[in-house]
């Protein structure tokens, strides 16, 4: 990661909780989305007018609530941003570390926002300031997880339509015998698609013995999360049982619990999330120490808007290590409306890694504002 940071004060930090419009209910193994999502923006602003965003993406169920988020960044990490230097990167995401505990989405808001305002003042993207680019684009992987199948149905025709090659099949929030039966029909009817499957962690241990080796036999890229995040017993089992390779989603969020993970060998891959990991060079040191012990990783998200979608685009592109593509579709696939300025940029199933300033593109304020619910000065009328 490059050190020198631009010495200049940060004068202006805003935050906004805003709730982003969906196009259809998505069921996951631990819990639903319907409506909107809600999302915590972040705005820096330096002392020559310059500014840099971030997103903390929290879900309830998993990583924490979108409420914990906007209190960390607002009450107990603006104090240690406003009135420092820039250069000082390194010590202000080290104190917001140890300021709040957990929250993890809050700091990967600040880990972004500081370098995107970086990055616009150096006038190089993000990837350059994690280390530089090692590819220009990455693969798509699109979720399926309509409770309506039908819908879904319009959903993959579409994403075969637009180029994309991977889908991921959202299993385990319904019955066996639904996640079987959609599988033999994307095998069927879409055989060019690539099937990964999760399932949130949506089985109890009995079920996840009965049912994932049938879902093997589809011989899917992988098997994510069957069971609870602590169940460690259960996933090293699982992966021992089964001929394709297993993944940790929940059961890894950092380095602890990712050497637990080694030590006792419950999965062939991780997923990354900077919402779990809490920033972006947190996660590629997630990812290389994965690397190490021979583990396979792809870049995950949480629900998200465009904004986060490109700090995970800018870790990726900086971390060879996370070979697996990505989820980065909710922009285009899942959202009414974006907060970005411009379209996320995905051509032909592939993310475009951008090459502008900083995080590539700025959020567009006037969305922000129409979809705050609460925040700083500047406010929706």
């Amino acid at each position: 990661m490059v050190e020198a940071f631009p010495d200049i004060e940060i004068c202006g930090f805003d935050v906004w909780h805003c709730a982003v419009p969906v196009s259809s209910r998505r069921d996951h193994g631990i819990g639903v989305v319907t409506g909107t999502v809600e999302v915590i923006v972040l705005r820096l602003t330096a002392e020559d007018g310059t500014v840099g965003f971030g997103e903390a993406s929290p879900w309830t169920v998993f990583t924490g609530t979108p409420e914990a988020s906007f209190a960390a960044l607002d009450r107990y990490i603006r104090p240690l941003v406003v009135g420092q230097n820039l250069d000082q990167y390194f010590s202000i995401i080290e104190q917001a570390r140890k300021a709040v505990v957990h929250c993890t989405e809050a700091k990967a808001a600040l880990d972004a926002a500081l370098l995107d305002l970086a990055g616009r003042l150096l006038e190089i993207p993000v990837w350059e300031l994690l280390g530089g680019k090692c590819r220009d684009t990455i693969p798509l992987s699109c979720s399926i997880a309509d409770p309506d199948f039908e819908t879904d149905k319009k959903l993959l025709q579409r994403l075969v339509d637009d180029g994309v090659g991977i889908i991921k099949l959202k299993t385990g929030f319904k019955d066996h015998d639904f996640d079987v039966s959609r599988l033999e029909y994307i095998r069927s009817n879409h055989p060019e698609l690539a099937i990964r499957v999760d399932y949130n962690q949506g089985l109890d241990r009995d079920q996840a013995l009965q049912q994932v080796p049938d879902i093997a036999q589809f011989k899917p890229d992988f098997i994510e999360q069957p069971v609870r995040a602590n169940d460690f017993h259960t996933m090293a089992e699982l992966r021992d049982m089964l001929d394709v390779p297993l993944l940790a989603d929940e059961s890894v969020f950092d380095f602890d619990d990712l050497e637990r993970a080694i030590d006792e060998a419950i999965c062939d891959g991780v997923s990354i999330k900077i919402m779990k990991t809490g920033g972006l060079g947190r996660g590629q040191q997630v990812a290389r120490r994965a690397a190490e012990a021979g583990l396979t990783a792809y870049g995950g998200d949480m629900f998200e808007t465009g904004l986060a979608h490109l700090a995970g685009v800018h870790m990726i592109a900086a971390t060879e290590e996370i070979g697996l593509g990505c989820e980065f579709y909710q922009a285009r696939y899942f959202l009414i409306e974006d907060l970005l300025a411009e379209p996320f940029p995905i051509e032909q199933g592939k993310v475009l890694v951008p090459d502008g300033p900083g995080l590539g593109i700025l959020p567009d304020m006037g969305q922000v504002l129409k979809f705050a619910m609460y925040g700083s000065q500047e406010r929706a009328a």
